[in-house]
């Protein structure tokens, strides 16, 4: 699988690692989680708007 790296401001890094902390898992894992809500949540997003255009034409 794919790693990649990101740059966090101490404040993100921290709201993350308290998350971790709280679940019992890794920073990591939650950080893939979220990001991959958000793609989610975009996406419907994104195809919504589209539907809602070509309803248009």
């Amino acid at each position: 699988m794919p790693s990649f790296s990101i740059e966090l401001d101490p404040a993100t890094a921290n709201f993350y690692a308290m998350i971790a902390l709280h679940t019992g898992l890794s920073e990591e894992r939650v950080l893939a989680d979220a990001l991959f809500k958000l793609a989610g949540e975009l996406s419907l997003e994104a195809l919504c708007k589209a539907k809602g255009s070509q309803s248009t034409l």
